[in-house]
């Protein structure tokens, strides 16, 4: 199982962002992401159908490249269906809210955080919830962002529409005396420049992807899944919308260039397959 790739999903191509540092930490790793853009977005669904397309995803990237892992690279799939995941599947799962939670523990001076994230992930308090449990004695402060998924989505990362639309989201948090804000989405360190503009310099982004990213190396080497290879590892790509739409944002956001993704029918991925 040392040469399997290792499985990502996310509801749209933000998880890019968490491919992006498992690239950097583990070059010689082979991966498959799929990005879910079809059914985007997962913020104001039910936990009940975020699970049921997590479940789909799963069996999809399992029976298409035999993953030795997966790793849940949504904060909404996260908090929905980690749990699940993690009870049914025979391989390692991981999710990006606990690894983002401690990393901003670690940050914080003034154990005031802020947490921006999609209305379900806001919903689910399961930041709070983590950070409290390593941190009691925190204050956070959430706050949902969906308008900010769409930016990223729609490739409107610098403009001053998006300046603008950040500015109005993060309004709430600018007299909270935060100095460590999580970016609780996995789309929202594309918009890194925007959100550090408005909450200004003395505030500590933290990015889950590459808490995430190491949470998932400590896993694959205890299981003794590592890939032992010295070249560096393929990657594979699939998504439920527009390939020529998810191919422009990829090769512009990852390090390196990306081969063409292929697309997956919503009728793929809720045709029951037999898995390994």
């Amino acid at each position: 199982m040392q040469n399997d790739p290792i499985g990502l999903m996310d509801s749209g191509v933000g998880g890019l962002t968490v491919l992006k540092e498992v690239q950097r930490l583990l070059p010689t790793e082979n991966t498959v992401f799929l990005g879910d853009q079809a059914r985007l977005p997962y913020g104001p669904r039910s936990v009940a159908e975020v699970t049921m397309f997590t479940k789909q995803i799963a069996q999809f990237l399992r029976q298409q490249a035999g993953i030795k892992a997966l790793v849940i690279a949504c904060n909404t799939a996260t908090a929905a269906a980690l749990t699940t995941m993690q009870q049914t599947l025979p391989i390692p799962v991981i999710g990006v809210i606990a690894p983002g939670a401690q990393a901003a523990v670690q940050t914080t001076r003034n154990h005031r955080i802020g947490v921006i994230a999609t209305a379900g992930t806001v919903k689910s308090d399961q930041y709070r919830r983590d950070i409290l449990a390593a941190a009691p004695n925190s204050q956070i402060f959430s706050v949902a962002c969906p308008e900010m998924v769409t930016l990223a989505e729609q490739n409107d990362l610098t403009t001053t529409h998006a300046q603008s639309v950040v500015a109005a989201n993060l309004a709430s948090l600018t007299d909270k005396k935060i100095d460590t804000l999580v970016m609780g989405c996995t789309h929202f360190p594309l918009l890194r420049s925007a959100i550090q503009r408005t909450v200004g310099s003395q505030v500590t982004l933290v990015d889950p992807g590459l808490a995430t990213a190491e949470q998932a190396a400590a896993i694959l080497k205890t299981h003794g899944l590592l890939n032992p290879a010295t070249t560096r590892g393929t990657a594979q790509f699939f998504t439920t919308g527009e390939t020529a739409h998810f191919d422009t944002l990829a090769s512009q956001w990852l390090d390196q260039q990306p081969t063409p993704a292929k697309h997956v029918s919503i009728a793929q991925l809720t045709t029951p397959m037999e898995v390994n």
